[in-house]
């Protein structure tokens, strides 16, 4: 009785969750398809109809073809670039003794706690000197390091799961250190990198306060500060506003569906083992 008791409720619990998770991003889509008056008179969820000219004018009035090959190509790249250095390093961290291993390691811990915004003025004080600022290269270093600390962890925690023997025979058969992570350690890591992954490239779609911030030109700025300006110079407009927002959120959420499986499995694995 009492294990019934629970199944329900838990599945009540979880009901609510997916509920609130999911309204928001649907007020938000059906709304895309609203005229502005039947968004301001509030009416239901669905619209009347399907107005796609609201996505035709978001086209119009902001650059979001140019901001989307922005977001496209740093999120890629700084997604990538951080996946090969963290794993490297959360290798060389797990499977060596070093003296300065312990520093390592309360570095990527302090990168945790830091949040983005105390480090502007930095940030836009060191591109500046180094003639980074407003260059997409400015931004893809950013987002790698701001990403290393997180991937660093999940990286290290689904190595520890590997068996140590398997490297052990791959040396005994005469294979090198970096040999045996590409041929041995990575294939065995593939949740791992798509948990990372997948985190990665959220933080590097989705940021919005650097973007703003490290970039000047309308040609080197990604999608969220098309939703800035959209809002601040087109703010009656909210048909196309909406329909803007739908276009960002779209590819974020297409990668977490096509790799859900393996994000959980990465995530999962530190508590199984290690």
């Amino acid at each position: 009785m009492f294990r019934t008791i629970r199944k329900i409720l838990t599945a009540l619990l979880l009901t609510v969750i997916v509920v609130i998770s999911i309204v928001p991003f649907a007020w938000v889509l059906f709304s895309s398809f609203k005229t502005n008056s039947e968004i301001l008179s509030g009416t239901l969820l669905f619209p009347s109809g399907f107005h796609f000219s609201n996505y035709v004018t978001a086209f119009k009035l902001a650059p979001l073809i140019t901001f989307y090959k922005n977001s496209i190509f740093i999120s890629i790249v700084g997604t990538a670039l951080n996946l090969i250095v963290c794993s490297m390093a959360a290798y060389v961290v797990i499977r060596n003794s070093f003296k300065l291993k312990g520093l390592v390691m309360l570095l990527f811990s302090i990168g945790l706690i830091i949040p983005g915004a105390a480090l502007l003025q930095p940030l836009y004080i060191i591109l500046n000197a180094t003639g980074l600022y407003n260059t997409r290269t400015g931004l893809i270093l950013i987002y790698t390091a701001l990403g290393m600390p997180t991937t660093f962890y999940v990286m290290m925690s689904y190595i520890k799961t590997i068996p140590y023997t398997l490297e052990e025979a791959a040396y005994i058969d005469g294979s090198g250190f970096f040999r045996t992570f590409v041929q041995i350690v990575l294939p065995l890591t593939r949740p791992a990198f798509a948990t990372a992954g997948v985190i990665q490239f959220l933080l590097c779609w989705n940021e919005f306060q650097l973007a703003l911030t490290l970039t000047g030109d309308t040609g080197k700025r990604t999608l969220p500060i098309a939703l800035y300006y959209f809002k601040s110079a087109f703010a009656s407009d909210y048909g196309a506003m909406f329909a803007a927002t739908v276009v960002v959120v779209i590819p974020s959420i297409i990668t977490f569906i096509l790799l859900q499986k393996q994000v959980i499995s990465g995530l999962a694995a530190g508590s199984v083992k290690g």
